[in-house]
């Protein structure tokens, strides 16, 4: 019996985010069930590195499971991206120590948010159209994130004792040329939805719907039920899970 890591893509769209649903509507779902194919149609478990949510979209995700198989690594990944949907592959395949766990070993974990600045009909689908946004704002604001905080202010339905991150990277990157706005952001762990928070509450900063003093106070003061902005889940994806610091 060995133990398999793999490295997954998806596009979220059409799912109800990664983890497992009793309708079967999961990403989780959809691959334990191609896995369980290749083990004589007995259960396999497979546990992933981050619940991304209903919407969201995923270059790195990261799980491991646990099976018995004469298959080579490549020849696996191929059996189990046979099964899947169009919307989901397998990138990566790699036997690990059988002490690995795809959630618990992760040191950090990147997102990345893609925002465009013009509606361009093929950018709808997985971009947030945003409008009378200042970048230099923007970038200001993202500097306020990293480091070690309490981000219980975006994270409203957070019932944690422990709503503190340790946020390594946080900026934004205007591409002129095709009007997109890229925003970066790595930490230790994220909050329920905090990373759609965050983006929603600076873009409304950066349009001037709040002002920086109210955005820092959310930092230092944070509470429950704040007045904060939501992205949408379409131009969220799981870039990287890091494993070494």
């Amino acid at each position: 019996m060995n133990r398999y890591k793999i490295k997954i893509q998806y596009d979220g769209s059409n799912f109800s985010g990664f983890q497992s649903q009793k309708d079967n509507s999961g990403i989780q779902n959809k691959i334990e069930s191609s896995i369980i194919m290749l083990n004589n149609k007995n259960s396999v478990k497979l546990y992933g590195a981050s619940r991304t949510d209903s919407g969201v979209h995923a270059l790195g995700q990261v799980a491991h499971f646990d099976l018995n198989t004469n298959l080579s690594e490549n020849d696996l990944k191929k059996a189990i991206n046979a099964r899947l949907e169009k919307e989901i592959r397998i990138s990566d395949v790699s036997i690990v120590d059988k002490d690995f766990h795809s959630r618990f070993n992760a040191k950090s974990k990147e997102y990345n948010y893609y925002c465009t600045l013009d509606k361009n009909p093929l950018d709808i689908r997985n971009h947030y159209y945003v409008k009378n946004v200042n970048t230099e704002i923007l970038n200001n604001i993202s500097q306020l994130i990293i480091g070690e905080h309490d981000f219980l202010s975006f994270s409203k339905f957070s019932n944690k004792e422990n709503n503190r991150c340790l946020i390594l990277k946080s900026e934004w990157i205007l591409d002129k040329s095709n009007q997109k706005l890229l925003y970066i952001i790595r930490g230790n762990r994220f909050l329920h939805h905090m990373v759609r928070y965050l983006v929603g509450t600076m873009i409304a900063t950066a349009q001037n719907k709040i002002n920086k003093k109210e955005f820092e106070r959310l930092l230092i003061e944070p509470k429950k039920d704040a007045k904060i902005y939501k992205s949408p889940a379409k131009g969220l994806i799981l870039k990287e899970i890091f494993y070494e610091d």
